[in-house]
């Protein structure tokens, strides 16, 4: 009887113990994804606007913001972060008042979004915290028109980042076990 109390300790020690590394590593993921980050993002003909480039960055959250002046030539301008704070402030409270393009479902099929829109919906993390972000994802809607601030390649390039990142022992989150032709434990 000993022997059966002491097996299911085990057990849930082992258990307990799977649980708390993934949530380590949950937590360490949701860190990463807030980090700042410099935006290129650029004005679309129909004038909505989609990210083209993303990166880390250690430094402040920032953009270079490219618009389409009245003869159609693009000129760049530079955003710091908290002229990007104040509209991401500003698209979060349309957010909260149910009128944000960031939560309608509008079908506008990846058309873009406003230069609001776009800021809340890429960097919602790094400029409001985890916790506004977090509630935005929870939300259908947002999670949904996400991708629509994104060009395709630049969407592709972040989602291949984030599907690729390590987990708590060493195994990529897409890599899924593989037996060796030499046996279960390497014999």
């Amino acid at each position: 009887m000993k022997h059966i109390i002491s097996i299911a300790s085990g057990v849930t020690l082992g258990t307990a113990g799977i649980m708390m590394m993934g949530t380590l590593t949950g937590c360490e993921q949701r860190q990463q994804e807030a980090q700042n980050k410099f935006l290129v993002i650029e004005q679309l003909p129909n004038g909505k606007y989609k990210v083209v480039e993303e990166m880390a960055t250690e430094g402040p959250t920032r953009a270079i913001i490219r618009e389409r002046d009245e003869l159609g030539n693009i000129q760049e301008r530079f955003m710091s972060e908290e002229e990007m704070k104040a509209l991401a402030a500003q698209e979060y409270e349309k957010v909260q008042s149910g009128t944000s393009e960031t939560i309608q479902d509008n079908g506008s099929g990846g058309a873009g979004m406003g230069l609001a829109g776009t800021i809340l919906a890429v960097a919602a993390g790094s400029l409001l915290g985890n916790m506004i972000a977090n509630s935005l994802m929870n939300n259908k809607a947002f999670s949904r028109n996400t991708r629509s601030a994104y060009t395709t390649s630049a969407y592709k390039k972040k989602t291949a980042r984030t599907s690729s990142k390590k987990s708590f022992f060493g195994n990529s989150k897409r890599s899924s076990y593989k037996k060796s032709s030499s046996g279960f434990f390497g014999g």
